[in-house]
């Protein structure tokens, strides 16, 4: 037998493995496009099964495929979905625009496991086309953004868990550094007192902030093109048909997507997944402060902070015995990064459509799901082996505290602004705490101050003010 099957297309003819189910077209993608060795994100892979098997069933319904071919087609797409045909997705994630290569990379996969469930040989296209029956009624312009929607949506419902597991790893630490003062610090200089709890509680409640706009962003996510083909008039599709396969995809995707309410702007704009790229960018602008946060918080220990103690996970140094680095800070610094630069070339892929069609879109799926994969598959690490391991360092918190001068503020209602900064210098200049400085001049007790300076006290004026 041979190990090649000959296919033809506009261009010509080509052999291919036998035993692939890519054709021709995927063929010809990636040896023009050998970019970056990184083929067809998953999710937008995953994306088109569903999209394939909603559009199989429209037209089976609508009469426009017949019964035999269209059970072998969604079978197919089924086992598609399944991760089946992986091995078979070869274009590159930089491609020609708009994603057509993409679009035909699944259209022959399927035609050509679908001509095999028929008993037919693969390159049969004579008999089913990835052309006129896995692609009837479609085209890679309304089905590359409905796809890209669609596994933006897939690669959220794995990375909302993985940013929860975050925020509970936080709010636990909140909870266990309640009772933990320290000196707050404004411009990196010492500020009123505050808890090391009420940080950690801070740092959780901006990430939950942030997730409260994600049902917005799943709205616009999930109004879609499909059904619009060229140019988002439908042609060459019978009545019924957009309304048939937008519901399809609901069904078997577990979304609730509708028609766009303007087709044509459904064609142009990709406003929406540039609004889930806006969010994922505000995360990760704050998990970097976090991450920024807790590396400065941790500095030294001799020589730094060394307010808190992270977790050691890896030696630090080829050199220094028994330094250990903030590792994991500094991966997920690196991640969000890479994340806002993913935003702007997003950006630009949007800003980028011209007319019918925005022609950018393979590079927007690309930054987008791959920082998406980047969060999901870290967080869950950063949140078990960098943040539950935290441990505070109370007695340096509290020596900080004690020696902050911005600690005398409170006295000011008692004694007045200029005397308690005349305090403040004089204590300074001399080397003493302001505490021990009042009692010695006799402008408070030692009663008084343990009751306005006194951990019991302390503790107290870091409840925020009703």
């Amino acid at each position: 037998m041979s190990n090649t099957r000959a296919e033809r297309d506009s261009i010509g003819v080509r052999e291919i493995p036998a035993d692939a189910y890519y054709g021709i077209n995927s063929l010809r993608a990636q040896e023009n496009f050998p970019v970056s060795g990184i083929t067809i994100p998953i999710p937008v892979a995953r994306a088109y099964g569903y999209i394939k098997r909603a559009a199989g069933r429209a037209n089976q319904s609508l009469g426009k495929l017949d019964a035999e071919r269209a059970r072998a087609l969604d079978q197919a797409a089924e086992e598609f979905l399944a991760g089946k045909f992986d091995h078979d997705l070869i274009v590159d994630a930089f491609q020609a625009g708009a994603g057509t290569s993409t679009n035909m990379n699944v259209n022959e996969i399927l035609a050509n496991r679908t001509l095999e469930i028929l008993g037919k040989s693969r390159g049969d296209y004579a008999y089913l086309s990835p052309n006129d029956h896995v692609n009837m009624g479609q085209s890679t312009n309304d089905t590359y953004p409905t796809a890209l929607n669609l596994a933006i949506l897939l690669a959220w419902k794995d990375l909302e868990p993985s940013l929860r597991l975050l925020i509970r790893s936080l709010r636990g630490k909140e909870r266990e550094f309640a009772d933990v003062p320290k000196s707050g610090r404004t411009h990196l200089k010492d500020a009123m007192p505050i808890t090391l709890g009420e940080e950690f509680g801070a740092y959780a409640s901006v990430l939950e902030r942030l997730l409260e706009g994600l049902p917005r962003v799943r709205e616009g996510l999930e109004e879609i093109p499909l059904g619009g083909n060229a140019v988002g008039t439908g042609i060459n599709t019978p009545v019924g048909f957009r309304e048939s396969i937008v519901r399809n995809l609901s069904e078997l995707s577990g979304f609730s997507f509708r028609r766009s309410r303007d087709p044509f702007e459904g064609m142009q704009s990709r406003w929406a997944p540039l609004a889930a790229s806006g969010l994922l960018r505000g995360i990760a602008v704050e998990l970097s402060r976090i991450s920024n946060d807790l590396r400065l918080l941790s500095s030294g220990p001799a020589t730094g902070l060394d307010e808190i103690r992270l977790p050691e996970v890896q030696a630090g140094s080829s050199i220094m015995p028994a330094k250990v680095n903030p590792s994991l800070a500094e991966c997920l610094n690196q991640i969000c990064f890479h994340i806002v630069g993913s935003d702007t070339a997003a950006t630009l892929a949007a800003e980028a459509g011209q007319l019918e069609i925005n022609v950018m879109m393979p590079v927007m799926s690309f930054e987008i799901l791959f920082s998406m994969g980047l969060l999901t598959r870290f967080l869950p690490v950063f949140a078990s082996k960098g943040v539950d391991g935290i441990t505070a360092n109370p007695e340096k918190c509290n020596a900080y505290l004690l020696a902050s001068s911005s600690i005398a503020t409170i006295l000011t209602p008692k004694l007045g602004y200029l005397k308690v900064a005349e305090a403040i210098k004089k204590s300074s200049k001399e080397g003493i705490s302001v505490s021990e400085y009042l009692v010695r001049e006799q402008l408070l007790s030692s009663a008084e101050v343990d009751a306005l300076l006194g951990r019991k006290a302390l503790l107290e004026i870091t409840k925020p003010v009703a």
